[in-house]
């Protein structure tokens, strides 16, 4: 388990309904912060704040989509596959499987260069 992963922290990242909302939302295609905000039926901000700390803790990716006319803009998707908790003897221990890896994130970091 790494530090970003106790599960104190990431409870308490996951007992915030948007938060929750965001994840399912993105699980499946990346969607900008309004598009998000549309489908959570919150405000921008709210879903700008709850995604700075979805990013903190590595539950979603941004990547950023260039338009034609030299405008772009971000794009967020879940970077969850599974939370696990165990039940140990030292007590519970929560395991997170990403969907992105540090290859794919270098990839990405290039590829917006």
């Amino acid at each position: 388990m790494d530090e970003d992963c106790d599960i104190e922290t990431i409870g308490g990242v996951l007992e915030d309904a948007v938060a929750r909302s965001i994840l399912v939302h993105a699980r499946t295609e990346s969607l900008s912060a309004s598009a998000l905000a549309d489908r959570c039926d919150v405000s921008t901000v709210t879903i700008y704040r709850r995604l700075e700390t979805l990013r903190e803790h590595d539950l979603v990716v941004a990547s950023t989509v260039p338009e034609r006319d030299g405008n772009h803009y971000k794009v967020y998707r879940t970077n969850v596959r599974r939370l696990t908790v165990d039940l140990t003897q030292e007590g519970f221990e929560l395991e997170i499987e990403r969907t992105d890896t540090p290859a794919d994130r270098f990839t990405r970091l290039i590829e917006e260069m």
